[in-house]
């Protein structure tokens, strides 16, 4: 498990200034300890309550992008620790054409699995053409890609995904297209975990 601290989720609540909850969301997740920015303090009891009413419950993920980290939890449990790999940030630009943009970035936020796809297939977008110097083609038969999202993927929305890699060897960093890679095992593990329904929060 990492020690090291994490950033701070910050939690607004009618009447109540914007608080900072001190203790680390991913890895040591306690909704009563809380500190405004700067100063340290011991939360009234209301709040406190309000607070722990806010937290999840049964299983859920946390992925902290800055760190390419991803947590399952079930309450205040830690039940995989992952290393993955989030958007590299960079942007896609097309020369000619419709002259359209990509912005490859994983979304933060709170998310949720919307879908799990066994053995899936990749559906390559126009950007995946383009970035190979290809124009895309207008057959979808010439798109569909199978193998490289590995045993599971795991649908975010608007095409984003948790799904396996290749590129394990790449774990860890900022490499991909707005997508969650995670390697074989901790992604076997994370299928078994989840299901339609599991919050995701993203950071």
């Amino acid at each position: 498990m990492n020690s090291r601290r994490a950033p701070h989720l910050m939690v607004a609540l009618p009447g109540v200034l914007l608080l900072s909850l001190s203790a680390n969301f991913a890895t040591g997740f306690s909704l009563g300890d809380i500190e405004p920015s700067g100063a340290e303090v011991v939360a009234p009891d209301s709040i406190s309550r309000a607070l722990r009413r806010l937290e999840p419950r049964g299983s859920y993920i946390v992925i902290d992008r800055a760190n390419n980290r991803l947590w399952v939890r079930n309450s205040r449990e830690v039940l995989r620790d992952a290393v993955v790999s989030t958007g590299s940030g960079t942007i896609l630009r097309e020369i000619g054409g419709l002259g359209r943009e990509w912005a490859f970035e994983t979304p933060k936020g709170v998310l949720s699995v919307l879908a799990e796809r066994r053995n899936p297939v990749w559906v390559k977008p126009d950007w995946a053409f383009l970035e190979e110097g290809r124009q895309p083609p207008n057959s979808t038969r010439e798109r569909v890609e199978a193998g490289s999202l590995g045993e599971w993927a795991l649908d975010l929305g608007d095409g984003y995904m948790i799904h396996g890699t290749l590129y394990e060897r790449l774990l860890g960093r900022s490499v991909t297209h707005g997508c969650i890679r995670v390697g074989r095992d901790d992604l076997r593990f994370i299928a078994g975990a989840v299901r339609p329904g599991t919050p995701v929060y993203v950071f």
